[in-house]
């Protein structure tokens, strides 16, 4: 991806925000060239300590909303894009699997966030199907799609290149 294909990032700095994705948003997003010319970095906040501690999500609305839903996500964008001086984060939380899903959070239940200075903050509810590293992909491709406001065609089936088509 680059800043010219995002006309959301021209002439701002993008930060990202990842749970069950582990770094692989912001190991897309640097795998292409020229992307120091946009993407600040990124905080890798696996543990509910960290989104406290380094995202500033509160402990209030973790225990009401738990670390995979609407509100952690957007709080996570919100706090990283301070944290890191940004004017977009894009934040992503969910359960991956194989194990950890209930009947009301399922294996497969991600919340993207995108939050942009001046702007409402938005979050979307996906429900991925595959094993963990497929959900993982699939919460990439589409965390991209919205940031880059088009529709996801990702490709993560069995034998593929785990990447999302442009």
């Amino acid at each position: 991806m680059s800043a010219s294909k995002v006309p959301l990032l021209e002439g701002l700095w993008l930060a990202v925000a990842e749970s069950c994705t582990g770094g692989m948003l912001g190991a897309r997003i640097t795998a292409e060239p020229g992307a120091s010319l946009f993407f600040r970095g990124g905080v890798i906040a696996y543990a509910d300590e960290v989104k406290e501690k380094v995202l500033g999500v509160r402990s209030d609305l973790l225990r009401a909303h738990g670390a995979v839903s609407a509100e952690c996500a957007l709080a996570m964008a919100w706090g990283v894009l301070g944290a890191l001086s940004a004017d977009v984060a894009l934040a992503v939380t969910g359960i991956a699997g194989p194990g950890g899903g209930t009947p009301d959070k399922p294996v497969g239940l991600v919340y993207l966030a995108l939050a942009k200075r001046g702007e409402q903050g938005r979050a979307v509810e996906l429900h991925l199907a595959g094993s963990r590293e497929e959900i993982r992909a699939q919460a990439v491709c589409e965390a991209l799609a919205l940031l880059e406001e088009r529709p996801a065609r990702c490709n993560t089936g069995e034998g593929s290149d785990r990447s999302c088509s442009r």
